[in-house]
């Protein structure tokens, strides 16, 4: 990894500092992260994708050197270990939201087969990107015409109608997320009777360890995350009227080999990226699937 998020304050690539032509309703560090920075160029996200990656599934991983190959295919896992908890979603409507570039949704719609998928942002650089990138899709033959669309929104304020999806998932996204009780609310207003909901991403354990996270991880200090504890967020989707709540760590098969791959790059001019393994080994937090 040669490139980490800068400093609050700092200017991004553009040299646009933190704040500059801030879209509405977003904390300065979101807007600039996700807009003038464009986190998913840095290197640590290859590929474009902005997570920590499932590793479970990539081959042959122990005692050898990971590739960006290997970085991408954990990407792309995180996404497959969300989606198949749909159980074969051929044919059905989805929503992700936190959609960042749009590279899940075309995933979802490949390998997934789904009848359409539409990709949520509250950032605009990020949806006028997932366009861009996906231009071939969203610009495809008559019989793909309304698969896929990128919309401009918060989670907490879903703008679709009630009912009108059959599944609604997000992929290292909730921890940025202001208000977790009102996407709940709002993820089981959109959902169609039957429906599904799956997230991934990282929350603290505990309360105390939500109080402590902040003095590790420069994120939960400067406003990027925020410190969720994970049966708080499950108390929540019970309480929007989901049920059958299931929350799975998955932190074995994410913190150790993101941390190894991050040693096998050339020095960071930021090393703080490598306290989540410590986060994780210190029982403070720990990444989860969640399901409903």
């Amino acid at each position: 990894m040669t490139q980490q998020p800068p400093p609050a304050g700092a200017a991004g690539p553009s040299g646009h500092p933190d704040g500059a032509a801030r879209p509405p309703d977003l904390p300065e560090r979101v807007a600039t992260l996700y807009g003038a920075y464009d986190l998913s160029t840095v290197p640590a996200f290859a590929g474009g994708f902005i997570n920590f990656g499932y590793w479970a599934r990539v081959p042959h991983t122990a005692g050898r050197r990971l590739t960006e190959a290997d970085r991408v295919r954990s990407e792309q896992d995180l996404y497959r270990l969300v989606l198949d908890t749909f159980g074969g979603p051929r044919g059905r409507t989805a929503l992700e939201v936190g959609c960042g570039r749009g590279l899940g949704c075309a995933l979802a719609l490949r390998e997934y087969g789904l009848g359409a998928v539409t990709g949520l942002d509250a950032h605009p650089d990020q949806i006028a990107r997932a366009r861009e990138v996906n231009a071939e899709l969203l610009d495809g033959p008559a019989r793909d015409a309304g698969r896929l669309e990128f919309v401009l929104g918060a989670a907490e304020r879903l703008p679709l109608p009630d009912g009108c999806v059959d599944c609604v998932y997000s992929v290292e996204a909730a921890q940025h997320f202001r208000a977790l009780p009102a996407f709940a609310r709002e993820a089981a207003r959109v959902l169609r009777a039957g429906g599904r909901l799956a997230l991934t991403t990282f929350f603290a354990r505990t309360p105390a360890a939500a109080r402590e996270l902040p003095a590790l991880l420069p994120p939960y200090a400067d406003g990027l995350d925020v410190p969720y504890v994970v049966d708080e967020v499950a108390a929540e989707l019970a309480a929007a009227g989901l049920r059958e709540v299931a929350v799975r760590a998955i932190g074995e098969e994410v913190w150790e080999p993101y941390d190894r791959y991050l040693a096998q790059q050339a020095a960071p001019r930021d090393r703080w990226a490598r306290r989540y393994l410590t986060a994780y080994e210190t029982g403070l937090l720990d990444y989860y699937l969640l399901t409903a």
